[in-house]
């Protein structure tokens, strides 16, 4: 492929020569997923008329005035609607009949259903029958029995006045500053949280801080809570624990009348292994949506993995893209799982090491396909004009051109995630502060594919789910529970306090596309996070958020909000603040002194654990500078060592000398300059 010229080469090889080597297989790639797109295609004219899976099958009223329900049920011998609209027991009027290529169909007049009937779909097969909840199913419901067990149903979701929405016309910020939730255990209270809930106490919240986008997890319904809304059952449903699907359109009606996005995690790499509940042997074969063979059962996670292979899985996938942005207004997704997606071996107890691992046989093309495809749907689809699906892509194995543009050679997502960040700083807090690399640390804060888009963060969900802990409470120990307010006198306190602002300021200062925190990260939330399940006795005492912590004075949480908000500020005063280039300007190891800059602001941080420096000299063009933010403020509870409000200026030592600021530098601070033009 030598003989190629640079220039007709895909802007992803342009970028990277080292990829060169791998063009050939590349092309066959590219050519394997452009005939899958034209199969998916057909007569369509694009992919938004192949994603309608959500209209074809289900349950829908028609403009006959009549009820038709459709399920693709390619292995059935029959198959029924029972529902209290015929008290569960079967009826010719609600018999379902073959129309070809495994669909199947009935039609029943308008009065014979109403709005918040429960049912179920009844199949059988050769060899058995079962009762099976409907692939389209748009709202799902449980019933708690005598033996802890539930009951789910699908629900007719009709309400006579559909929801009317409020604010499609809002304009959202191009800044990525996504505040990562969980319905259920936004509350402070030990329950399960609501979407209504979430909309009156906790949006006000996210908005006031400064941060742009809010991302739901397990918003699909699942039938395990304790799964965190990994294991998925039903696609096109919203969780019945936290409301009806209005609720979850009414949060995010409100989420835009505050100006945030809407992004959702969507979990499209692998499914619950339940049958009556999810897809799993929907009409008695488990080769219907996922892999019949050893592929389809995940090693690690206790699922099933869908085979993208197939017309149909491609069709309900796609469908489900659609359907969360068109029905609810979501602004888009994270993709979960992709590296699991990605790689036959699903990137288990893999180092990705060398560029031949992301252009070997283990590579499954059929997942690059259907993640390409998926990208040029998102972007599609709105639910109003000049609105933009955003897609991230949850990876950890470094694909190449992952987060890069189709048409420059790239699977078209948006961002992907920076989950080396995180590893490093967690890395860091099991090491003495003395011994810290700095050179290790700003590579691992800025080691990235310029050509793409990443989201950095200190810590996600995974930091602090069960068998893990927050950042703080990593770098306090059980200090946290005795010694944080004010008034208390603690070391361990006082490095962790220091070292979070550090840790947040350093990462989102670096970030090379957007910034995530996970809620209640912010203020330094105590513990971990556990959902009620038989190993912790069912309890709720983990899985909920302690904002009295946050909204007590008294207490060292406070000024790490309050440091949170003037961070995020800092950023949000220039839009685009991420697309300008990070520039290093000093590392001293031994001083343990990083500072670089990007835009008109300088960013200097002193590490060390012991000493502070005076005078301490800082490249820097010559000019004055302003003090836009200082860690060490007594706000940020911090020892207010630096005078606030300073002006500082870069002077020469000769006339043609280079500039330097003279500088101040306690111990474990940093001081946030600004160019005053």
């Amino acid at each position: 492929m030598g003989h190629l010229h640079n220039q007709l080469l895909p802007k992803l090889f342009q970028e990277d020569p080292y990829l060169v080597p791998y063009l050939e297989n590349y092309l066959q790639r590219e050519t394997f997923v452009t005939d899958r797109r034209q199969e998916l295609l057909g007569s369509h004219a694009n992919l938004h008329e192949v994603a309608d899976w959500h209209l074809y099958y289900g349950l829908h009223c028609t403009q006959r005035g009549t009820w038709r329900f459709r399920e693709w049920l390619p292995y059935a011998t029959a198959a029924t609607l029972l529902g209290e609209f015929n008290h569960w027991t079967t009826s010719p009027w609600f018999e379902l009949h073959p129309l070809g290529n495994g669909d199947w169909e009935v039609e029943v007049p308008e009065q014979m259903l109403a709005h918040g009937q429960a049912y179920q779909l009844f199949v059988e097969w050769p060899g058995g029958s079962g009762w099976r909840l409907p692939s389209a199913a748009n709202s799902i419901v449980r019933e708690s029995r005598p033996d802890g067990s539930c009951l789910f149903n699908a629900r007719v979701w009709d309400p006579v006045t559909s929801y009317h929405w409020q604010n499609d016309d809002f304009t959202p910020s191009s800044l990525p500053l996504i505040y990562e939730s969980h319905i259920g255990i936004a509350q402070q209270e030990p329950h399960v949280g609501t979407y209504r809930e979430f909309q009156e106490k906790i949006l006000p919240r996210i908005a006031d801080d400064g941060y742009t986008c809010v991302q739901f997890m397990a918003i699909a319904q699942h039938p395990y809570y304790a799964s965190f809304g990994y294991h998925v059952a039903n696609y096109f449903a919203p969780c019945d624990l936290f409301g009806t699907p209005d609720d979850f359109k009414a949060l995010v009606d409100a989420a835009h009348g505050r100006g945030l996005r809407v992004i959702m995690d969507l979990v499209h790499s692998h499914s619950v292994r339940n049958e009556l509940e999810g897809l799993a042997r929907l009409s008695g074969r488990l080769g219907q949506f996922f892999h019949d063979d050893a592929r389809g059962s995940h090693p690690a996670w206790d699922s099933y993995c869908f085979d993208y292979s197939k017309t149909q899985v491609l069709r309900f996938l796609l469908s489900n893209c659609r359907y969360w942005i068109e029905e609810f207004h979501v602004d888009g997704f994270r993709f979960d799982g992709v590296t699991s997606m990605l790689y036959f071996d699903h990137g288990l107890n893999h180092a990705f090491t060398s560029y031949e691992h992301y252009f070997s046989p283990n590579v499954d093309w059929d997942s690059v396909a259907y993640l390409t495809l998926a990208n040029e749907l998102c972007h599609q689809c709105s639910y109003a004009p000049e609105h933009t699906a955003w897609t991230i892509a949850e990876d950890v194995s470094g694909m190449p051109g992952l987060g890069m543009a189709t048409a420059d050679g790239g699977m078209g997502f948006d961002y992907r995630l920076a989950m080396g960040v995180t590893d490093y700083w967690f890395k860091l807090l099991d090491q003495p502060d003395e011994t810290w690399d700095l050179g290790a640390l700003w590579h691992e804060l800025t080691n990235r594919r310029q050509e793409e888009k990443t989201i950095s963060y200190v810590e996600c969900h995974d930091q602090a789910i069960v068998g893990g802990q927050t950042f703080l409470f990593r770098a306090v120990g059980n200090a946290m529970y005795d010694a944080m307010d004010l008034a208390s006198q603690n070391l361990a306190v006082e490095r962790g306090v220091a070292l979070h602002k550090l840790a947040r300021l350093a990462t989102i200062a670096t970030a090379g596309g957007g910034y995530l925190n996970f809620i209640g990260n912010e203020f330094g939330h105590p513990e971990w996070l556990d959902l009620p399940r038989t190993g912790n006795q069912w309890s709720y005492d983990h899985a909920r958020r302690r904002w009295d912590l946050c909204d007590d004075p008294t207490l060292r949480f406070q000024a790490l909000n309050r440091f949170d908000h003037e961070m995020l500020a800092l950023v949000r005063e220039n839009p685009q603040f991420f697309d300008q280039p990070v520039r290093l300007v000093k590392i001293h190891q031994d001083n343990h002194v990083l500072a670089f800059s990007r835009g008109d602001l300088l960013f200097v941080f002193n590490f060390h654990p012991t000493d502070s420096f005076e005078n301490y000299p800082i490249p820097a063009q010559a000019a004055e500078y302003l003090l836009r933010l200082d860690s060490d403020a007594e706000r940020f509870n911090g020892f207010g060592r630096v005078q606030p409000d300073q002006h500082f200026y870069a002077l020469t030592d000769t006339p043609d000398g280079p500039a330097h600021l003279s500088l101040y530098l306690p111990t474990r601070t940093s001081l946030v300059l600004k160019v005053n033009n």
